[in-house]
């Protein structure tokens, strides 16, 4: 193919018409839909999947509106960037009919000090803040921004998405239209691009690059050409879960190369720093648990490190994490117990709090003998006092049994301990 530019830039929508999906969003009658296209731009935040529309949907904003546009990564761009378009906003407000819509990608990216700096001007209407974002923006946006942005939640494409994106591209792109391209099955087409239109785009141009005089997409080309390039593929994120669940299962069983290696890889492939930080914070506590506390600390750590230093330098900490956790001895007793009471929960329902151990903060309680009978711990040797804390029906019931590892065998030693006395 002769142009430079990618199939799914190529095809990106001037119009809500030539939208595919999300028509929840920019149907016909949909609010957010009007809204734009009566001039009405509220500061949004965009949330959903890789190639779902996110930037799309800013792109036709942009083409509809008369309003300047200006567009930053949060993935480049730090505080002095924000300040320096806020700036130029000010003067601009001067002359123009409408304040300039600033659109981050990536806007979880951006870090407390780095969102802060935005506040001001959305409150005041200096901008018109519209944000992207694939994480949950409850977590990764601040509170005070968060509260002045409405979100609006972009779902995956289903097949009638995909279709028409797919029909679209081999009829009126510059490109594919000059080829003789004839799909007989989509299902690979369909599960290999998980509804991500970007992915899917990929994927066609992929497929159409050979020098068949006639193409015909079938699942079997579709999977072997993407077999032939599976590094192509590996870019686009195909093996994003796989990656992570080699990482994981690495660390769990103590390999600290093999943990370092798939690290290395996510890091490589652009995956996002805090989605690895949040699977160490995991790990730390379902696979190393109470055999080592302190990795629970140091996973943590981790994380507030690398929110705040960003990439490159966040590679050390994460590094250091990984190895950290990968040597250090391993327990998941506290996630087996957690799911045994869980699944007793499930299976005998809400079985009353025995009296003696329920509050009584008004006089009729006491009279019900509400906390009669209670025993302080803190009165008796060891701070320990034998007395009932399960329900009735499930005194006898045991949830956590110790790991045999250093840590917790003191644990049972300890426990054992004070029984006894």
């Amino acid at each position: 193919m002769l142009t430079s530019k990618p199939l799914a830039e190529r095809m990106r929508p001037h119009s809500f018409d030539d939208y595919a999906g999300q028509q929840h969003l920019v149907g016909k009658n949909a609010p957010l839909r009007k809204s734009i296209e009566a001039g009405r731009i509220p500061s949004m935040i965009l949330w959903g999947p890789p190639g779902v529309g996110k930037t799309t949907l800013v792109t036709v904003i942009s083409q509809i509106t008369e309003r300047n546009f200006i567009t930053l990564s949060a993935v480049s761009s730090g505080v002095k960037e924000v300040r320096e378009v806020i700036e130029q906003a000010k003067k601009v407000n001067l002359f123009s009919k409408g304040n300039p819509i600033l659109f981050i990608d990536e806007i979880h990216r951006f870090n407390k000090s780095q969102q802060d700096s935005l506040l001001g001007a959305v409150e005041d209407g200096t901008i018109t803040l519209i944000g992207a974002t694939t994480e949950n923006p409850s977590f990764e946006v601040i509170s005070p921004l968060l509260s002045r942005c409405q979100v609006y939640v972009l779902k995956h494409l289903d097949e009638h998405d995909l279709d028409k994106l797919i029909d679209k591209a081999i009829t009126t792109d510059v490109e594919l239209s000059k080829l003789n391209i004839r799909v007989e099955e989509r299902d690979a087409l369909y599960r290999f691009s998980g509804g991500d239109g970007r992915k899917l785009y990929n994927i066609l141009e992929l497929v159409c690059s050979g020098d068949e005089e006639e193409i015909v997409i079938t699942n079997d080309l579709v999977l072997s050409r993407l077999q032939e390039n599976m590094a192509f593929y590996d870019k686009s994120g195909e093996q994003h879960y796989d990656i992570i669940s080699a990482f994981i299962k690495s660390v769990r069983g103590s390999d600290p190369d093999a943990a370092i290696y798939w690290l290395a890889r996510m890091l490589e492939g652009g995956e996002d720093i805090k989605f690895i930080a949040r699977r160490l914070i995991i790990l730390a506590s379902e696979d190393i648990g109470l055999a080592n506390p302190n990795a629970m600390l140091i996973a943590n750590a981790c994380f507030d490190a690398i929110d705040k230093i960003g990439m490159p330098e966040a590679r050390i900490p994460l590094a250091e994490a990984t190895v950290y956790l990968a040597t250090s001895p391993k327990s998941n007793s506290a996630y087996l117990a957690v799911d045994a009471a869980i699944a007793k929960v499930k299976e005998t329902g809400d079985l009353p709090v025995p009296l003696h151990l329920r509050n009584a903060p008004t006089s009729l309680m006491k009279k019900l003998n509400y906390g009669a009978d209670y025993k302080y711990a803190h009165n008796f040797d060891n701070h320990y006092v034998e007395q009932q804390y399960l329900p009735d029906k499930l005194v006898d019931a045991k949830f956590y049994e110790p790991a045999p590892n250093a840590k917790e065998e003191q644990i049972r030693k300890w426990m054992d301990f004070i029984k006894k006395k």
